[in-house]
């Protein structure tokens, strides 16, 4: 049995101050939440706030990136060692925003999974197509492609998979269950061609403009695992209706 993986990609948002708020309040509401693997991703700058707050908690704590060098001349860069040693137990790699806008390559993203589980990070890994890419009918194609190079040369323990169609981040426009639903199988697949039987223990996960209205038909999918939330990640209220998500 999978245990459903729900996290909040903060993205450019919150001071040290609102993440100790937001936590302040939001500890207390899900602390009887034990069947869900709750993840908090802040802003780098929130890191050491919010390992100190959710210490001894059901949270766990996710940087929104990383880089692939132990140390260095890296001007601006992270390592997976100081992830580790802000209290991270996570990482997201690969977010559409990162191969958008600072052009990271599947090699790079390849690198930073590597440097990442070797120092022990769990490791988000995304993957989506674009709306041209599924209007054209390549998906499927996409999502081959990055799963085969992200994930080339890398053991199958400690890695989430996080299904992320660009045209659904930020654009209020949400996967259809249906459509969810087809390309996690699609996923799951080809994660056992590189895995075998592992594949069954591989959580996928849905990020997209998860909203506490949709979720609940999101996570009924058999083969969504849980949620990667941006927006509605950064409201108590919301996030926390999406961690009590009510599964049929």
């Amino acid at each position: 049995m999978r245990k459903p993986f729900i996290a909040a990609n903060w993205k450019m948002n919150k001071t040290v101050s609102e993440t100790g708020e937001f936590l302040k309040e939001f500890i207390p509401v899900v602390k009887d939440v034990a069947a869900v693997e709750i993840v908090m991703a802040p802003p780098f700058t929130s890191l050491m706030t919010a390992a100190k707050s959710i210490k001894g908690t059901n949270i766990r704590l996710a940087s929104q990136n990383v880089f692939y060098e132990e140390k260095g001349a890296f001007t601006g860069e992270i390592s997976p060692a100081m992830l580790v040693d802000c209290g991270c137990t996570y990482v997201i790699v690969g977010h559409s925003e990162r191969r958008q806008y600072f052009k990271e390559t599947d090699e790079i993203i390849n690198k930073k999974i590597r440097a990442s589980k070797k120092n022990g990070l769990g490791v988000v890994f995304c993957v989506g197509e674009s709306l041209e890419d599924r209007e054209s009918g390549k998906t499927f194609d996409i999502l081959n492609r990055e799963i085969e190079n992200g994930l080339k040369d890398t053991a199958a323990d400690n890695i989430v998979v996080a299904y992320e169609p660009i045209w659904a981040i930020g654009t209020g426009r949400t996967a259809a269950p249906e459509q969810a639903q087809e390309a996690h199988a699609y996923i799951r697949d080809r994660i056992s061609v590189l895995y075998g039987n592992k594949a069954d223990e591989f959580r996928i996960i849905y990020g997209g403009s998860v909203t506490p209205e949709n979720v609940d038909s999101l996570m009924a999918c058999s083969d969504v695992d849980g949620a990667l939330v941006g927006g509605a990640s950064l409201k108590v209220e919301s996030f926390t209706r999406i961690v009590k998500f009510k599964k049929g």
